[in-house]
């Protein structure tokens, strides 16, 4: 069976560090959840700290207590990360590899191009892109099966979470899903 992610939006940093160390509780691996949210806090720290000798859109190891702090900081790759065009954003997980691999030449780019990488639908894409731009926080965890995938549902929804959305069923509305069901079993 594929990898599905489950996908939600927190609408702050203290709901996002809650989600993440439930996750964590859980048992969730933190190499299959991934955050993103623009970087308005740290940026001037950060750019200090670094003098930024990165290149334009390379991921730039965090060290900066502000971003590895709390739960967050368990993620995998946590760091600064430019979009081209969108301006710098904190990401961790394998949205960072989903970001960096667009290509200039890419159709769809920025944020959009990453969360379609990530097998979120066009349309779910552009909307979370929204989202993030206006400060909220995306939150993503790939999951093996469909346990998995109602744990963390579950857990997006206790912690308040909105938008909660998962690949492989985000495009398929729920009638023609149950339909399926009652004919195909």
């Amino acid at each position: 069976m594929s990898k599905k992610s489950v996908f939600c939006i927190a609408t702050s940093r203290i709901q996002a560090e809650r989600i993440v160390a439930s996750l964590r509780s859980a048992n969730f691996s933190s190499s299959d959840i991934s955050v993103l949210f623009p970087d308005k806090e740290t940026t001037r720290d950060f750019a200090h700290e670094r003098n930024t000798k990165a290149p334009e859109g390379a991921v730039a190891g965090a060290t900066t207590g502000g971003i590895a702090g709390g739960a967050l900081g368990w993620l995998v790759g946590i760091g600064a990360l430019s979009i081209p065009g969108v301006g710098p954003f904190i990401a961790a997980g394998p949205i960072i590899a989903a970001l960096s691999g667009i290509g200039v030449g890419a159709t769809v780019g920025g944020i959009t191009g990453g969360l379609i990488g990530l097998g979120i639908p066009e349309f779910e894409a552009k909307r979370y892109e929204g989202k993030i731009k206006a400060g909220n926080i995306l939150i993503s965890v790939h999951t093996e099966d469909a346990d998995e995938g109602a744990a963390a549902k579950r857990i997006f929804k206790e912690a308040g979470a909105e938008d909660i959305s998962s690949t492989g069923e985000a495009s398929v509305p729920k009638a023609a899903k149950d339909n399926y069901a009652m004919h195909h079993h």
